[in-house]
């Protein structure tokens, strides 16, 4: 990649995208091409297909999704697969039609059956059932992969698609409705810090376990796959997509204490185990692109610092 090429990097303004767009700014890209959802719409075909006739990007990064945690995907499943789908069908197949050079497709690691193995292989994708409460987004994500290899199939096209773990950072959503595990704790205790509650209540039994990674080592991982790595170099070796993560777990309740450490706060903390707890572990098999040469360099601890960091500056500007 040259740095004055053009690289589209749809969905900027959110974690995943924003961290991107920093990644290759600080890298020294000189094209990168921006556009919000006031102005394109990733959900009609017309205009995704006019933005590319009149942009030509060179490269397109595809970080934009409907996203959100459990209670999100379990109650608008039917949202989390038409909309993730429409994004992905006109951004992948406009690729293709005005002869973009390389696209990278990003999805999750929902896309994993329910009773996967330990950890989770590239090559466990399609081999049981996913988990019911994330279903629906899971499905748009394994077609998003099936299409990337499709077009490299038929057409020959360089698109490839990456996996990554359970990802935090600066500009998550902190939502208590929609957001994931991870950003809702940091807001749960601030909040209850604050409020000096005596008590704090989680979903679950704090006992599930799952995998995070910064977004920024998100991010540059990303840089490094669109460098150094090409579709034929996965198709080739039947592989259909990359994991990108840590490769450790901790339990919901270890994440807890850890972020209620951080945050300040000094109560107690109690677990619903009437609500779901999803999948009882999730960790990815990062081992083929440690073989390749990335890993990640931000310790959970020092990215959750960074994150409540960041949460408490964005708090006081509001």
């Amino acid at each position: 990649m040259k740095t004055s090429q053009s690289v589209f990097i749809s969905g900027h303004n959110g974690m995943v995208g924003s961290a991107i767009y920093r990644a290759f700014q600080k890298q020294g890209f000189s094209n990168i091409i921006i556009r919000d959802r006031k102005h394109l719409d990733l959900t009609n075909k017309t205009d995704v297909f006019k933005f590319f006739k009149e942009n030509r990007p060179t490269y397109v990064i595809n970080a934009a999704a409907k996203v959100g945690g459990i209670h999100a995907n379990n109650t608008l499943p039917a949202d989390f697969i038409y909309q993730n789908l429409e994004i992905q069908n006109n951004i992948i197949h406009a690729a293709h039609t005005f002869d973009v050079e390389k696209l990278l497709f990003l999805g999750s690691s929902c896309i994993y059956p329910k009773d996967c193995p330990q950890p989770m292989k590239e090559s466990h994708l399609m081999t049981g059932h996913l988990e019911p409460t994330n279903d629906a987004y899971a499905i748009a994500k394994i077609a998003g992969i099936i299409m990337c290899q499709s077009y490299y199939r038929q057409y020959g096209k360089n698109f490839l698609s990456i996996m990554p773990c359970n990802l935090y950072g600066p500009n998550d959503n902190f939502d208590l409705e929609s957001s994931h595990v991870l950003p809702a704790l940091i807001r749960k205790f601030h909040e209850a810090k604050i409020q000096r509650e005596k008590t704090v209540s989680l979903w679950g039994t704090g006992i599930a376990k799952r995998e995070f990674l910064h977004v920024d080592d998100m991010a540059n991982a990303t840089l490094f796959i669109m460098k150094h790595v090409n579709a034929k170099d996965l198709y080739s070796q039947n592989i259909t997509h990359l994991n990108i993560g840590s490769g450790k777990e901790i339990s919901i309740k270890e994440l807890a204490e850890m972020i209620s450490h951080i945050v300040g706060f000094t109560g107690q903390i109690v677990y619903d185990n009437k609500k779901l707890d999803g999948m009882l572990l999730k960790r990815l098999d990062v081992s083929r692109l440690h073989q390749l040469g990335w890993q990640h360099r931000i310790s959970l601890s020092e990215g959750i610092r960074q994150t409540y960091n960041w949460y408490q500056q964005k708090k006081d500007k509001q």
